[in-house]
């Protein structure tokens, strides 16, 4: 049975979807069987690892209003162990329409629930708010993991998804546990940097993962070509950043490669 972590921040340019699809890139080369559920309406997780948005068959949103078998919807990509439950912009109406259904905030749980066993880890990458999206998300996942960037106001926001988080944990999902927090976009050249490194690591403390993700051009670069930076450029910082990230996992999980 696998581990399904959500991966969350309703802050916009956090490094959400690069850690989404380079930590399920990293974790695949690292011999686990990973599914990348593209829960974002932008659909940049699904780029991310080479698709063409305009050429999907069906998506995501197919199986949480239509009822169609997750297994019919998800894609192989170029790296073996990792699979791709894609998403695009008919995933805007998906909020309006669940709205109708019962147990509105559960429908996720319900789609994942079916190829959950079929995984070592399924990462969802959420939508950048605290919609009923995410809120399905967050609902379907043993844990949350979330992105903090290192620049000014790092810390803005993180009181309102953390609140959620917790709202979800009493009314939703009793399991839900706060998987930690990445800091991302790491200049160590740069004073802010640290200062908001030490910032995170005071209030959090052991939350925090000890890999830090660091600013690199390759790791910007990749996505316009469709490929997670592990493909890309094997070597670059990016990749051993994110390589580091997933072992870390790993460990915490006693999942160690």
């Amino acid at each position: 049975m696998s581990k399904i972590i959500a991966i969350a921040n309703q802050k916009g340019g956090v490094g959400k979807t690069t850690t989404s699809v380079n930590l399920a890139a990293s974790l695949a080369v690292l011999e686990q069987k990973v599914l990348l559920v593209d829960a974002d309406p932008q659909g940049n997780a699904t780029t991310g690892v080479g698709y063409d948005l305009k050429e999907l068959k069906a998506t995501i949103y197919e199986c949480l209003v239509d009822g169609l078998e997750p297994k019919e919807a998800i894609l192989k990509t170029d790296i073996e162990n990792l699979f791709l439950l894609p998403s695009n912009i008919d995933l805007v109406g998906a909020e309006l329409e669940m709205l109708n259904f019962e147990e509105k905030e559960s429908i996720m749980a319900k789609v994942l629930a079916k190829v959950k066993d079929d995984y070592d880890y399924i990462l969802i990458d959420c939508s950048p708010s605290l919609g009923l999206l995410t809120v399905n998300s967050l609902a379907a996942a043993n844990s949350v993991m979330i992105p903090v960037q290192c620049q000014y106001f790092a810390l803005e926001g993180l009181g309102k998804l953390l609140n959620t988080i917790k709202i979800i944990q009493k009314r939703l999902n009793t399991a839900l546990e706060i998987e930690g927090f990445v800091l991302t976009m790491y200049d160590g050249r740069v004073r802010l940097s640290n200062q908001v490194v030490a910032e995170v690591r005071k209030h959090f403390e052991e939350m925090v993962f000890d890999t830090l993700i660091q600013q690199n051009v390759k790791l910007a670069e990749a996505p316009s070509y469709g490929q997670p930076v592990i493909l890309y450029d094997a070597e670059c910082r990016g990749s051993v950043n994110y390589l580091s990230l997933a072992n870390e996992l790993l460990e915490k999980n006693k999942k160690i490669v």
